[in-house]
């Protein structure tokens, strides 16, 4: 057993920082350990020590070196491949159009666009009146509001229906606590309103003067409260038109497609409730479309005198009514669309003469257009075996043209427009790949892993045709599988670096995702977590088995709640795989259930259990990765995390590697890398993002051997 000295964190720079400056950033032969300092936890008459959980005090001076220590000890450890970070960064940066622009959608006479400037990290908002040939008009440039700091998100923007107003929400830290701003578009001038602390959720009425927006707990972050503001009055004088009393729920605004109503919506794992006023009667009194019930999950859009409503009362994979706006209780339901076993339907678009229809099956989505008279009902065609389809922006009702996008494995992300009634596409436009990009250099396959249980997990792959062997090849696998989110098959150009080197790219579509319906995410969550976990082993054993790779090849890869599935693979089966990628790794899973204080716990106990009944607290500690760290050998690791994260608090990946250094038995990589200026989605600017994906390539190319040597 590799033996590390200890030292206290007082005596960090002599431990730590002075080998790595000596060496002249050349590895130190010791990384940091944290300091142990034994907390006792009792729950149902089990004491627990958590030596690490003084790692949660995010403004003790102590932890912050504690987190640059393991920054440094990173940077030293990775100073070799410091010139393929830059290749790899450049690769990247040099794939993709640098002064690119997104497909405009036309909104109350004008035409909406997002674009880029080359050399710049943040988006441009535009427009143009009229026309495309209009002269461009400069909505928000993030740009100049971005300087001087180290994170910047202009999020929730929202234009008022005369076209004068924008309402944005920014946030400076990462930790999605946002200010919401107003801008004047007749004169480019800020007005004066100024709402603090508010979300980035935020709807206009049609008065062109009212603006509804949400606000969270300050602790636990949860959306709870609705706001009514009226433009130049004092901000603390605005209305709370609602407040979310359960603790387990969220609440949020929006406008319906028809513009008719301001709905509030209340959502939670297991339940949704909804109540409207007229958008053109903003003080108006909020009415309840149908009450909450337990395990009754609903959305509601509006068109003409019906709410459309799609809803999982008596169907599993959810089917649409639609009801009487002024009668929409359940004995005036008329089905539009039913339920199927086989068939999760997943959202609806609806236009004056159609019905657009999301559905999943077998794993895949499928696109199916239904006109309102009931003839010509039929499915938009996709011919490639893995795939990711989806509607975009179709703000009118009153057009036959429906919007959508594609994308592949192997085919960079497309938006079409969609005749619906000629059945005619036209690319309006398809994500450039700058350099010598063909998709026909890469193949892409669907195959299927069978588990324990007897259950097929599918896999999607890519990898470029002539870097396959016949034997073994490096192998990255990725999966969440949490919250009953898909992974679909996209495309990604930073990917590329990694195919064009000989790896093939893997996802796993693993039960706790909603892949192959509802009952695929009912056996991945409570008491089935597990099958999470096993389906990805049986998934990584399958790829070995059939000759795809082999576990000194193959590599591992999630995030978040994905970064939970990590850090059970690692504990359950370490011999299965040579590295993996922790992205913001969900790991506590029983001391952060445990705290109600801490954002998400309370709005999750139907996902993961309440820790508080000894039955979920028990099978929750046998799987939580930070409680079953073990002493034994552990693959080559890299955790990444956000100082600022609000959904996975910094702590608990500070602690698991804390904790894995202290009792794994082997000389591996274990790296913790800390952005110390953002949250849970990484760093703000596109340039930062590209240099955080190269600094996780070259990780992974480094172990693989796929690296130049320098």
């Amino acid at each position: 057993m590799r033996r590390f000295r200890r030292f206290v964190l007082s005596g960090l720079f002599t431990a730590v920082l002075a080998p790595i400056a000596a060496a002249g950033g050349q590895q130190s032969t010791t990384p940091p350990m944290a300091q142990r300092r034994p907390h006792r936890l009792e729950m149902h008459g089990d004491v627990r020590v958590d030596d690490y959980f003084w790692l949660r005090e995010r403004e003790n001076p102590e932890v912050i070196a504690y987190l640059e220590a393991e920054n440094a000890w990173t940077q030293a450890v990775m100073a070799h491949t410091e010139a393929l970070q830059v290749q790899l960064f450049e690769e990247i940066k040099g794939r993709i159009k640098q002064d690119d622009s997104s497909v405009p959608y036309l909104l109350d006479g004008y035409w909406y666009y997002t674009r880029y400037e080359d050399g710049k990290e943040y988006p441009i908002y535009c427009r143009k009146r009229g026309s495309l040939d209009a002269e461009e008009e400069i909505i928000l440039d993030v740009n100049p509001l971005a300087q001087g700091h180290g994170y910047y998100a202009a999020s929730g923007r929202q234009v008022s229906v005369n076209g004068e107003i924008l309402a944005f929400a920014a946030d400076t830290v990462g930790r999605r606590k946002y200010t919401i701003l107003f801008k004047d578009l007749r004169t480019g001038e800020m007005l004066d309103d100024v709402l603090p602390m508010t979300t980035s959720n935020l709807t206009w009425a049609n008065d062109n003067r009212t603006v509804f927006y949400t606000r969270q707990d300050p602790e636990t972050l949860r959306w709870y409260r609705i706001y009514r503001h009226t433009l130049g009055t004092d901000p603390a004088q605005d209305e709370r038109v609602y407040e979310e009393p359960d603790e387990t729920f969220r609440t949020f605004v929006f406008r319906t497609k028809s513009r008719r109503y301001i709905m509030i919506g209340s959502s939670q794992t297991l339940a949704t409730e909804y109540r409207y006023v007229d958008a053109d009667r903003p003080d108006g009194t909020f009415t309840i479309i149908l009450p909450r019930e337990r395990e009754h999950e609903y959305q509601v859009d509006h068109f003409g005198d019906y709410f459309y409503i799609r809803t999982n009362d008596q169907a599993e994979n959810f089917r649409l009514v639609r009801a009487p706006v002024a009668t929409p209780s359940r004995e005036h339901w008329e089905e539009v669309i039913g339920h199927r076993d086989d068939v999760l339907f997943e959202d609806f678009d609806i236009f004056s003469d159609y019905l657009v229809v999301t559905e999943r099956r077998n794993g895949l989505i499928e696109l199916r257009v239904r006109p309102w008279n009931g003839e010509d009902e039929h499915y938009i065609d996709f011919d490639e075996p893995t795939y990711m389809a989806y509607t975009t922006t179709n703000l009118d009702f009153d057009t036959r043209r429906l919007r959508f996008g594609y994308t592949s494995l192997t085919t960079p992300t497309s938006t079409y427009d969609y005749d619906m009634a000629s059945r005619e596409r036209t690319l309006l436009k398809r994500t450039e790949v700058l350099g010598q990009f063909d998709p026909a250099d890469y193949a892409t396959e669907r195959i299927y892993a069978w588990t324990h249980d007897g259950v097929r997990v599918p896999i999607s792959l890519v990898y470029r045709r002539d870097r396959r062997h016949d034997g073994p090849n490096q192998l990255l696998l990725y999966a969440y599988g949490s919250y009953g989110f898909s992974m679909d098959a996209r495309f990604s150009s930073p990917r590329l670096s990694l195919l064009d080197r000989g790896f093939i790219y893997a996802i796993a579509h693993i039960r706790g995702g909603s892949e192959m319906g509802r009952w695929w995410y009912e056996q991945g969550k409570l008491f089935h977590k597990r099958n999470t976990f096993t389906d990805f082993i049986a998934a990584a054993d399958y790829l070995v088995r059939e000759g795809y790779t082999s576990p000194d090849m193959l590599y591992a890869q999630g995030g978040s709640a994905g970064g939970l599935l990590m850090g059970a693979i690692a504990n359950m089966r370490p011999d299965l795989f040579d590295g993996i990628v922790a992205r913001v790794p969900w790991v506590d899973v029983v001391t952060t259930m445990l705290d109600a204080s801490i954002p998400l716990t309370t709005s999750e106990y139907d996902e993961w259990g309440d820790p508080n009944d000894r039955n979920y607290y028990e099978y929750m500690l046998s799987y939580s990765p930070y409680d079953n760290v073990t002493a034994q050998d552990y693959p080559h690791m890299l955790v990444t995390t956000g100082l600022h994260d609000s959904q996975v608090q910094y702590w608990e990946p500070a602690k698991w590697v804390a904790r894995l250094r202290a009792l794994k038995t082997d000389d591996n990589r274990l790296l913790l890398k800390t952005n110390l200026e953002a949250g849970h989605g990484g760093a703000s600017g596109r340039y930062r993002r590209y240099r955080e994906t190269a600094f996780v390539y070259a990780f992974l190319l480094d172990l693989a051997g796929l690296a130049p040597v320098p």
